[in-house]
């Protein structure tokens, strides 16, 4: 049976027939010759932010690409880096992108054991680490990875006794730099030699279930879906983001390499939690974030409108409400009224130009990926003036598969596929996606590889999906995640778990009933909420008593029935469990880019669990 396709079979002029033989490193190259002096990188030093240029920048990468030569990387070797986000983590990858090396990124959160698995499987023969608590993470398995030859630590002093040979970053630089003429030919010679379909990076997917799969992404998959992207969300020179989702996963890494290429400006965040006070810092035009970052900000938005005077509140809903109508203005009548334009004029002076404020006040578009939006959150963003586009895309494809555009979006899908790529959905609901950016395979996996990506080229993304009349694509859920209750109704968990986390107190949502009567959650309170409003009600404000006391048990009913009142009966929630300690990367229960591990968090709670399940059933509709 013949399936409908999605998305153009040509590339726009300036994507993917014009990038198909470019390689990362000739891009870096291409950018510093049109604007050597430009801003490449900023980061926050003390109370100052320093910056380098692209200049600097290449100069850097030239002098790390040529100490890598001199230890032996050769083309097509394995270089890990073990590091959060810093200026040194883009210069060493791109210094192993100049010597034909694939980088192999470890999140900085992974445990020794995690750790040991990814440079076992790599076979990487040097590895980047930013700081002596990540040093000491891989001197507890080194023993175990004999191909392991050097180590580079970005910060922090070399250990006595180190069980590799491990220079300081200031060392290693120098090294380069004194065999920078020495190396200069063969450095050239690997250049010209690279070519697009050359691995450019393997990305370990640690997926909800299983050992990781190192997904292995060319240089041409990387540069055409990055390439792509440019035109589509109009990145332009003058822009400038703040870098704070980890480099590690494939989706700020695809952001960075197309502000490269745009020759645009990368400002590091000191840390998630001085995000807000980086905002207004440096009053990024682009912001790049994941669903949860971005529903905090309403909430706190929010919070704040509701604690405010009773003047001020009306105020808030009231600018709400005017910006709801003049949307409904333009889509049905084309334009404003002078009275509505004169309302949403007044609406934006008092309200949104406020919110938008916080976010440093020259936003031009805000970039939603990694996971499900929920509508709300992306039409409080449209209200406010921000234009949000989210978008869709897996560690498999590069990442991008579809995303909404400034002049082609619509609230609560992800897009139309981008250009050169095609989309279909199966008939079990899958979707499947083909194109310039589907990786290479999974490293030393060839029947895990044949199982993802079929004889005709299409990747089974494991989403479940659909098109609308219009081509936009709505994701559902994942097709390994449908609950089928003991009453044999089909249930997707992540439409329901998005509406929970919409109430500001409710931090994290894991939704069960597989082979069950009903549908049960397990729930972490956000008690940064929570517990004021226990005090005021003269509570225990301890996490451990606030979960067990019958009161916040009430009150959590009402908000569980609240966010989940449009939901059909079978979907709502009937029991809950409420847990004092946040899921975690640590405890196992959520992956490094923060998506649930069912199974884990299946198995931590089995007992509690057991004991909703053993509770009188309720009476289903």
């Amino acid at each position: 049976m013949d399936l409908p396709t999605h998305g153009p079979s040509g590339t726009r002029p300036g994507t993917g027939a014009d990038t198909q033989g470019l390689t990362l490193p000739v891009i870096l190259r291409r950018t510093v010759q049109r604007l050597p002096d430009a801003v490449a990188v900023a980061h926050k030093s003390g109370d100052q932010w320093q910056t380098i240029s692209y200049r600097s920048f290449l100069q850097q990468v030239d002098a790390l690409a040529a100490a890598l030569v001199d230890i032996g990387i050769q083309l097509q070797d394995r270089v890990c880096l073990l590091s959060a986000n810093r200026p040194e983590w883009l210069l060493a990858d791109q210094a192993i992108l100049a010597t034909g090396a694939a980088n192999v990124p470890i999140y900085p959160t992974l445990t020794p054991p995690q750790i040991r698995y990814l440079l076992q499987d790599s076979g990487a023969r040097a590895l980047f680490v930013s700081d002596i608590v990540q040093y000491a993470k891989v001197a507890e398995v080194v023993a175990e990875t004999p191909q392991l030859a050097h180590i580079i630590l970005m910060s922090g002093e070399v250990p006595a006794n180190a069980p590799v040979p491990t220079m300081t970053w200031a060392a290693f630089l120098a090294r380069g730099a004194s065999v920078e003429a020495r190396t200069r030919e063969d450095r050239e010679a690997r250049l010209s030699h690279i070519q697009a379909e050359d691995t450019a990076s393997i990305i370990y997917t640690s997926g909800t279930t299983g050992e990781p799969k190192g997904a292995m992404l060319t240089h041409r998959n990387i540069v055409s879906n990055h390439e792509t992207i440019i035109p589509l969300v109009d990145i332009r020179a003058t822009d400038a983001n703040l870098s704070f989702l980890p480099l590690s996963h494939v989706f700020e890494r695809v952001v960075y390499y197309a502000f490269i290429s745009a020759g645009a400006r990368i400002n590091f965040a000191e840390s998630i939690e001085k995000v807000r006070d980086n905002l207004a810092e440096v009053c990024p035009t682009f912001l790049v974030s994941v669903p949860r970052v971005l529903e905090k900000i309403r909430a706190g938005a929010l919070d704040k409108a509701e604690k405010a005077p009773p003047l001020r509140r009306k105020i808030f809903h009231w600018a709400f409400e005017v910006a709801k109508t003049a949307r409904t203005d333009r889509e049905r009548l084309g334009g404003l009224s002078p009275w509505s334009t004169l309302q949403l004029g007044l609406a934006d002076k008092l309200v949104f130009s406020k919110i938008r404020a916080v976010l440093g006040g020259r936003l031009r578009y805000c970039i939603s990926g990694g996971a499900p939006l929920s509508k709300e959150v992306a039409e409080f963003f449209e209200l406010v003036g921000i234009v949000l586009l989210e978008g869709y895309g897996l560690t498999e494809t590069s990442p991008v598969i579809t995303c909404n555009t400034p002049v082609a979006r619509r609230l609560g899908t992800v897009g139309k596929p981008i250009d050169g790529v095609e989309v279909r959905i199966a008939e079990d609901g899958e979707i499947l996606a083909r194109g310039p950016n589907i990786m290479k395979g999974y490293f030393n996996k060839p029947e895990e590889t044949a199982k993802a990506i079929n004889d005709e080229g299409w990747f089974h993304t494991g989403d479940i999906g659909s098109f609308d009349p219009d081509g936009f694509l709505r994701i559902t859920d994942r097709k390994k995640e449908i609950l089928v209750t003991s009453n044999g109704k089909n249930v997707a968990p992540a439409p329901i778990e998005n509406a929970l986390l919409l109430s500001p107190f409710i931090a994290q949502a894991c939704v069960l009933g597989d082979n069950r009567n009903f549908i049960a959650a397990i729930l972490v309170p956000d008690y940064a909420n929570l517990v004021p409003w226990a005090a005021k009600k003269g509570l225990p404000t301890e996490p451990a008593s606030l979960a067990g006391h019958p009161e916040v048990q009430a009150f959590i009913q009402t908000e569980v029935a609240r966010q989940t009142q449009d939901f059909a009966r079978f979907e709502q929630i009937k029991q809950f469990v409420l847990l004092a300690q946040e899921f975690s990367i640590e405890t196992g229960e959520l992956t490094p880019k923060l998506s649930l591990k069912r199974r884990v968090i299946l198995e931590r709670h089995a007992a509690a669990i057991a004991r909703m399940y053993e509770a009188p059933a309720p009476v289903e509709a």
